[in-house]
């Protein structure tokens, strides 16, 4: 029972240890847990009121760049929708302008239909004037011989006229 009831001597050397233990971590050894303990929490607040400003700072820049990605894709439809137009109108001038010289065409060809129209009629007009000529020709000459002869002379020249 030595162990549960302990000596006098041995409770004043263990509180005497006990005190100078405490006197030399109380002078020396707490103070520097402390001064420790109070730098690693103000490096812990400052890391986190770093952190927290990064992050609003990060919220700016999303903020920032979604601001940015709009303009970008605004612009870039309205690049598109110019670009559309640009190309509509081009397309426009190009059928404008195929549409005019269609129809100067037309009227060139036309004008030339006429012209070579009006040569052909002037043509067989004149070829109807000489076969005329030639017939009156060939009729008085044998109308002064005989008259039944210069009918039948009429009716020859005339089978001619019309299988040419």
């Amino acid at each position: 029972m030595g162990l549960l009831t302990p000596g006098i001597g041995l409770i004043f050397w263990m509180t005497l240890t006990f005190l100078i233990v405490l006197f030399i971590l109380g002078k020396w050894g707490w103070p520097v847990i402390i001064k420790s303990l109070k730098k690693r929490e103000e490096d812990i607040k400052n890391s986190l009121l770093a952190a927290e400003n990064a992050k609003k700072e990060m919220e700016k820049l999303k903020a920032g760049n979604e601001e940015l990605l709009a303009q970008a894709r605004e612009e870039r439809d309205n690049i598109l929708k110019e670009a559309k137009q640009a190309g509509n109108q081009m397309i426009e001038d190009a059928r404008q302008k195929a549409k005019s010289e269609a129809e100067k065409i037309i009227l060139q060809a036309r004008e030339n239909i006429n012209f070579e129209k009006e040569k052909a009629i002037k043509e067989v007009q004149s070829q109807m004037a000489q076969l005329s000529l030639d017939i009156a020709q060939k009729v008085l000459e044998q109308e002064v011989k005989d008259p039944q002869m210069s009918s039948q002379l009429i009716a020859k020249q005339l089978e001619k006229i019309s299988f040419k």
